[in-house]
């Protein structure tokens, strides 16, 4: 099949001089970009091609002004030339519904994979179509990721749009060195699991002036990540930036040197937040929440170290959390009860600061902070002093 793929790609370059230079433009390897056609075969001859070439970077083209369909599509490298970017300036559909995918059962749309210096940059739009999947109350298992990306060093993502993703719409899985900018993610409010940016095994992660307004995490860390640096995120509607959750069924995670600054949390169900299973192992340290707006937030930052995971009743061992902090919150919070650290008997959490915190009730008054087993410092709140003082039980 390759064989005759390559014969194919060969014949057109020769009789219709689809390359010109460095561009690989789908269209010319017979997409139709109609939005009912199965362009998958095109996209894929597509990128054979400019994952073949050698020397510079090469660009494949997804031209603005077409729709293209997609099934379940893989990009496999590693790549010849030293970057590859794709420049999305069109629009990629997934099949209609559940059923017109061509494997109802896969975990990813599209996918990316072990391919360094990839670049996926542009205008262009990716629509998922996830509400059959949604309308069907499948497990977050029986639903895919829209774009998966693994094994891409040196990556950078800029400019485009995501919208209805039928679980997460980004996943960023063991890379090092990635850059995502400008770009908007959209799901409903309702959707479930529709995460933003899931990030795990990953290092040296820059996500920065993007909004990201879906049903569930706006971002999530996840285990095996450090060096994350997130700035200038409007998230809401959603569940917030989270570490986590970690630890789950016993396993040992590891996140540290997350931060996260000059964020704003826009009518979402949490902000800052870090989770974790009881009976997990490992640790979460040296992670900041800094400069950070709150508009209508129900819990504008919150520690939750009390998952119960698969009948798990008992606290053996929990996920240490330590060098946490929480400097210049200032906004409005939906929920009295605004400030919630409940932390592990067993690790409690460690080195927590909480410096220029400045929430008030969206209709006025005073929220409430609920602490348990919190060893941490404050300099400014004297409802947070009591809380480090009077921690034990809650």
């Amino acid at each position: 099949m390759k064989t005759i793929l390559d014969i194919s790609i060969l014949i057109n370059f020769l009789c219709f001089g689809i390359v010109y230079g460095k561009n690989y433009n789908v269209l010319n390897f017979d997409a139709k970009g109609d939005g009912q056609t199965d362009d998958s075969e095109a996209f894929l001859q597509a990128w054979t091609a400019a994952c073949g070439g050698d020397g510079d970077i090469k660009t494949l083209l997804i031209p603005s002004g077409k729709t293209f369909l997609l099934q379940p599509t893989v990009f496999q490298g590693p790549c010849k030339s030293s970057s590859i970017k794709v420049q999305l300036d069109g629009t990629i559909v997934a099949p209609s519904d559940k059923f017109a995918w061509s494997d109802p059962i896969s975990r990813m749309w599209i996918k990316f994979s072990t391919v360094s210096g990839l670049i996926i940059v542009g205008s262009g739009t990716i629509d998922s179509r996830g509400s059959s999947f949604w309308e069907l109350n499948l497990k977050a298992s029986q639903r895919p990721t829209a774009l998966h990306i693994s094994k891409c060093d040196n990556l950078r993502i800029n400019g485009i749009t995501s919208i209805d993703s039928p679980k997460n719409h980004i996943s960023i899985k063991t890379c090092n060195t990635v850059a995502i900018s400008n770009i908007n993610l959209f799901a409903p409010e309702t959707s479930p699991n529709t995460d933003g940016i899931d990030i795990s095994d990953s290092t040296n992660i820059n996500i920065f002036d993007s909004t990201i307004q879906t049903g569930d995490d706006c971002i999530a860390i996840n285990s095996g990540s450090s060096n994350i640096n997130i700035t200038g995120i409007n998230c809401g509607p959603g569940h917030g930036i989270s570490v986590g959750s970690l630890g789950a069924g016993g396993a040992e995670a590891k996140v540290s040197d997350v931060q996260v600054t000059h964020c704003t949390f826009n009518q979402t169900t949490n902000g800052a937040r870090i989770k974790t299973w009881l009976g997990g192992q490992g640790y979460a340290r040296n992670i900041s929440f800094t400069d950070i707006t709150l508009v209508n937030t129900k819990n504008p930052i919150i520690i939750d170290q009390h998952y119960i995971d698969k009948g798990r009743l008992t606290e053996e061992s929990a996920v240490a959390i330590s060098n946490v902090k929480f400097v210049d919150f200032r906004g409005t919070s939906s929920n009295k009860n605004a400030i919630t650290l409940k932390c592990s008997e067993t690790t409690h959490c460690v080195d927590v600061v909480m410096d220029g915190i400045d929430i008030t009730m969206a209709n006025g008054g005073k929220p409430k902070v609920n602490c348990q087993y919190v060893d941490g410092e404050s300099s400014d709140t004297d409802l947070m002093r009591d809380c480090f003082k009077n921690n034990t039980s809650s």
